[in-house]
């Protein structure tokens, strides 16, 4: 059956048949005849195009009551994964008890983390757009401390701000450690013995002695060439990676067998085995680096495509980490971008944003990736909040404050500055907001993706933030509970909700 829709030309643009099929829409044999906008605006609009989105308060405010009881390692198993290699994914407060006496203290203490990411990833890309490059140090500076090295590569791990982690085998035999996930790094590294000096991780420090596939990579291995901050000590290889912070891990950068779910081991994956480490907390013993650049984990096993889903950072459940795997066929697709000036980001064709279905007027060239790298909008997993140039994110604030004059106001929180009071809500309709991809796709979050708890009073917070830069950064609280896949073999990320 067919629906034919005669609509006179006072109705909004929104709903004429191009669009509508545009929207997922089919025509069915009806024949509708409508002329009044206000009625078609109290029935047929808010169900056509999705423009609310229902957010479940009362549930949202026993979970973080109860959040604060969980105990160490709960960990759920995920999910079973047909990809050729799979890891687990854990949230951070599933591997490590709060200490936080409230849930208002622990989002303080997150978004804290969270500036201090995004400031490490804002330096890290101006000092790419200003021309540093990369620090070949020279055999008669190998006395220099750790300090003295000043160009940083900055992932944002510093003050403990990794929110993922995955348990994996270093070595032969394989020795399991925590570490952290992050698409915003390349190298990886993990705290090794004898140690200078290294924080407390919740697993023994790594051996390199006891592992028969240990191998310390040579001056002119292609992989030391590849660092940004290389020393060369008695023909061998030195790394140094420093944060933003002043946070650092500094040692040797050797090959190593990785091991994952399944033991599947891969083998000679460059590493850096840190003697001196400061800055990444909460037990992890190192970092998995999933950016762009030719020593992260995916460049180094030449994976065609990774995928992952992140889960509630309120939930003590796990997800996984895939690589070689199909995308879902049901995925919104959105252009993958490449910067020539930072080869570590993953940047996404954003055409704009829309709230309640209505694209919002944001100038075209707020979310375009320039030529000179100052610009453009990343996909990030250790950002929690989703940052916006001041002229995109005040034109979403004030639509999404338009389309919720109902609900009452409360004071900002940190860096949020549009918040409510629900306390005396179960459930409330909020405006939906949308990402609109340059290559048409669009994706509508859910209103637990974009409102907050930030206590357990009742206290919601619009979960998107501000920044002076003209770089965009779409945050893991936005992408929590949708699979988001790296198809880096046809330059594409897909985001597929409810796929974790």
């Amino acid at each position: 059956m067919c629906i034919y829709l005669s609509i006179s030309s006072t109705v909004p643009n929104l709903l004429q048949p191009s669009l509508m099929a545009e929207n997922g829409f089919h025509l069915l044999c009806i024949l509708l005849t409508l002329s009044l906008p206000s009625v078609l605006s109290r029935t047929l609009l808010p169900t056509l195009t999705g423009a609310t989105s229902d957010l479940h308060v009362s549930a949202s405010i026993n979970k973080t009551l109860h959040l604060l009881s969980f105990t160490n390692h709960p960990l759920k198993p995920s999910s079973s994964s047909s990809s050729i290699l799979s890891l687990q994914l854990h949230s951070r407060l599933s591997l490590h008890k709060s200490s936080h006496r409230d849930y208002e203290s622990l989002t303080l203490a997150r978004l804290a983390r969270d500036s201090a990411r995004v400031e490490s990833l804002l330096t890290r890309l101006d000092l790419a757009v200003n021309g540093v490059k990369k620090a070949d140090l020279k055999p008669e500076d190998t006395e220099l401390a750790a300090e003295d090295l000043q160009v940083p590569v900055i992932s944002g791990t510093s003050q403990g701000s990794g929110e993922y982690f995955c348990r994996v085998g270093i070595g032969h035999p394989a020795s399991q450690v925590y570490m952290v996930l992050d698409t915003g790094s390349d190298v990886n590294w993990v705290q090794c013995a004898p140690c200078a000096d290294c924080y407390q991780q919740a697993d023994p420090i790594f051996e390199p002695a006891s592992s028969s596939s240990y191998s310390p990579l040579t001056c002119d291995a292609h992989q030391c060439k590849s660092l940004d901050v290389s020393e060369c000590r008695n023909g061998t290889c030195l790394y140094e990676v420093s944060y933003g912070d002043g946070s650092y891990t500094v040692g040797d950068f050797a090959t190593e067998t990785v091991t994952l779910d399944g033991s599947t081991a891969v083998k000679d994956i460059a590493i850096g085995c840190g003697h001196n480490n400061e800055g990444l907390f909460v037990g992890a013993a190192g970092l998995i680096g999933l950016g762009g650049g030719p020593l992260s984990f995916p460049s180094q096993i030449n994976a065609t495509s990774y995928s992952y889903c992140l889960v509630d950072r309120d939930s003590d459940s796990a997800s996984t980490l895939e690589f070689n795997s199909a995308m879902p066929r049901d995925a919104v697709t959105a252009p993958l971008l490449r910067s020539s000036k930072v080869d570590t980001f993953y940047f996404v064709g954003l055409r704009g944003l829309s709230v309640a279905g209505e694209l919002l007027t944001i100038p075209p060239s707020t979310f375009k990736l320039t030529s000179n790298g100052e610009s453009g909008v990343i996909v990030d997993s250790g950002t929690a909040v989703t940052r916006l140039p001041t002229v995109a994110y005040d034109a979403l604030r004030d639509a999404f404050l338009k389309g919720t004059k109902e609900l009452p106001a409360a004071t900002g929180v940190a860096l949020f500055d549009t918040c409510y009071d629900l306390s005396k809500k179960k459930s409330v309709q909020v405006p939906t907001v949308s990402f609109h991809f340059s290559n048409g796709g669009k994706l509508d979050l859910p209103a637990k993706n974009y409102m907050i708890p930030v206590d357990s009073s009742g206290t919601f917070c619009f979960g998107f933030a501000p920044t002076s830069s003209s770089m965009s950064i779409i945050g893991n609280v936005q992408q929590q509970g949708t699979r988001v896949s790296y198809d880096l073999e046809n330059s594409l990320i897909g985001f597929s909700p409810n796929k974790c």
